[in-house]
């Protein structure tokens, strides 16, 4: 619900701060006050229309604020909404924001961050209706009908609707699956030769490389030994000739450490303290002696083989160009293959799979066609009792001879599924048919679409009477009320008066009035009225209590008197 208001230099409000209560809030005031500009602020808040016009003479720009208590049973759809956009800061609380610059530009904003206006009204569509003169009408927009009808229906226990949707749709969405696969086998099935072949080709091409993991680095590495063998045989050689077998000029290393070890060996008889560095040099010239050994085998192994080479480079190139086509490792092109394989043994087994899918499928529509007409008697009996329930609060609100029809609309369809009698008709993911509210204002006068009545007053207490029908079926926390009195007098204001008052225990609901008759029923009540200063009009408003309030309603009726201020008294005990 909306909890608190800020306006600043919005029209003639310079600035105006309301904190709402949950329940039937009424505004009052003179006509020209700004009641109605309070509602056009909400509504740029909404993501409704904004312009230099909106912006207070001489000020800069327009700042409107709003802070709104999230419901539990709103906050699954939002928060998904949020955090799509990385926008969740509390659970339980949002708010929302625009400024209007004397430019006409203007800036959006849902919980302090600057986001584009249509996510404003994605999230205003869940948080707020406004009757009367404005569009934003959740019962205008069709795409929203059928989700309230099923709501409504879902509240009697007795209808079977509850079960029956879960049912249709698990079926509906398993069919859109099984028709997508058999789509997919009968394209396969028009290039399954050229598919198969290729799929054998690149098979064998992979096996028959009897590919290794880690045979790229060995042949690379042997490929480097290879070309390198007269480079490698010569340092071989050097360092062979340095550590075993010496010069004329340098005699070498294992020769001058025999040397050492043979005076050592002499050292430690006359002196046993250096045993211990004649073993270790001792050591030392065996350990040399196990690496000259292994330089002279490593040399023997090394061969100038140009076939070799040739070998190891066309090897190299045949790994290349498999993985060219089919992975950057050994290891990715022999995991291709077996998806290949895989993917020719489904084309292989695709004629049994397409009887499996066919076979399915028809169960489905069969399914389908069942649960839709049994979904659709529980609509229709659902629709039938909504009509007279509205109809009857149309009479109640001085709407009498106004007519209400839920009106269903079911396409045949060749492709479609069969009802009772063998006819084929469309199917959707709600339904066999698409449903719409309409609506009959005068006798005589056809159904026309909600949307076609063009009566602000008239629109304003029809929706009254479908919100206090789907009062348990509507989500939207907060409904606004503009013009609802409109051609009414005060015995229907008395009326009007209490099914808001009604409304107001599941919804919070702002209407602005000039009946005292409807005006007495709200908990919280609004004066809004003009001020001048320094030769500058401005809106204030004013929570009213106790005797301002009974005052108030008093003048609503007429100039201030004894007999008005009773009359007040009584509309107020009528209303408690």
């Amino acid at each position: 619900m909306l909890v608190q208001l800020h306006i600043e230099d919005f029209a003639i409000i310079d600035r105006l701060d309301v904190e709402l209560e949950s329940s039937l809030v009424t505004f009052t005031g003179e006509t020209g006050a700004g009641k109605s500009i309070i509602i056009d602020a909400v509504e740029t808040i909404l993501g409704g229309r904004a312009d230099a016009t909106q912006v207070r003479t001489d000020a800069q720009r327009a700042n409107v604020e709003a802070l709104f208590q999230i419901p539990e049973s709103l906050q699954p759809q939002l928060h998904a909404i949020l955090r799509r956009e990385e926008l969740l800061d509390q659970p339980d609380m949002l708010s929302m924001g625009r400024e209007i610059r004397s430019n006409g530009r203007s800036i959006a904003r849902v919980n302090g961050r600057v986001v584009n206006v249509s996510l404003l009204r994605e999230i205003g569509e869940l948080l707020v209706d406004v009757h009367g003169q404005s569009d934003h009408l959740s019962l205008l927009k069709v795409n929203q009908h059928l989700g309230l009808l099923d709501r409504f229906a879902s509240t009697d226990p007795q209808n079977p609707l509850k079960d029956l949707l879960p049912k249709y749709q698990l079926a509906y969405h398993r069919l859109q699956t099984v028709d997508h696969e058999i789509q997919r086998i009968h394209q396969a099935e028009q290039d399954a030769a050229r598919r198969t072949d290729m799929l054998r080709y690149q098979i064998n091409e992979i096996l028959s490389a009897h590919l290794t993991p880690g045979e790229e680095e060995e042949l690379l590495g042997e490929r480097n030994r290879l070309s390198n063998s007269e480079v490698i045989s010569s340092l071989v050689q050097s360092s062979l000739v340095a550590l075993d077998e010496g010069t004329p000029e340098s005699p070498s290393a294992s020769d001058l450490i025999g040397q050492a070890v043979t005076g050592l060996t002499s050292l430690a008889r006359y002196d046993p303290s250096q045993e211990a560095m004649r073993d270790q040099f001792g050591t030392l010239f065996e350990s040399l002696s196990d690496l000259i050994h292994t330089l002279r085998l490593y040399l023997e192994g090394i061969e100038f083989n140009p076939r070799r080479l040739d070998q190891v480079e066309e090897r190299l190139a045949l790994i290349h160009s498999l993985k060219r086509k089919y992975g950057k490792t050994n290891e990715a092109i022999l995991d291709y293959a077996q998806e290949a394989q895989s993917q020719l043994e489904e084309i292989s087994t695709s004629a049994d799979r397409l009887l499996e899918l066919e076979k399915e499928r028809e169960s489905l529509v069969e399914t389908l066609g069942e649960t839709g007409w049994a979904l659709s008697q529980a609509r229709h009996s659902a629709a039938r009792e909504l009509e007279h329930l509205v109809e009857t609060e149309l009479q109640e609100l001085q709407m009498s001879g106004a007519r209400f029809q839920v009106s269903f609309l079911q396409v045949p369809d060749p492709q479609g599924v069969p009802i009772p009698g063998g006819t084929l008709m469309a199917y959707y993911p709600q339904g066999l048919e698409k449903t719409e509210f309409l609506i009959a204002p005068n006798p005589g006068e056809g159904f026309k679409p909600l949307v076609k009545i063009a009566s602000g007053g008239e629109t304003s207490r029809l929706m009254l009477a479908l919100k206090n029908v789907l009062i348990q079926a509507d989500h939207i926390p907060t409904l606004i009320f503009d013009e609802i009195d409109q051609g009414i007098g005060g015995r229907v204001g008395s009326v009007v008066g209490l099914k808001l008052k009604h409304l107001g225990q599941k919804h919070q609901v702002l209407c602005i009035t000039h009946l005292p008759q409807l005006a007495a029923f709200g908990t919280q009540h609004l004066h809004v009225e003009k001020q001048l200063a320094d030769g500058r009009t401005s809106t204030r408003i004013k929570d009213l209590k106790g005797e301002e309030r009974l005052i108030e309603l008093a003048q609503m009726l007429g100039n201030l008197s004894q007999s008005t201020l009773q009359s007040a008294r009584e509309l107020l005990s009528q209303a408690e």
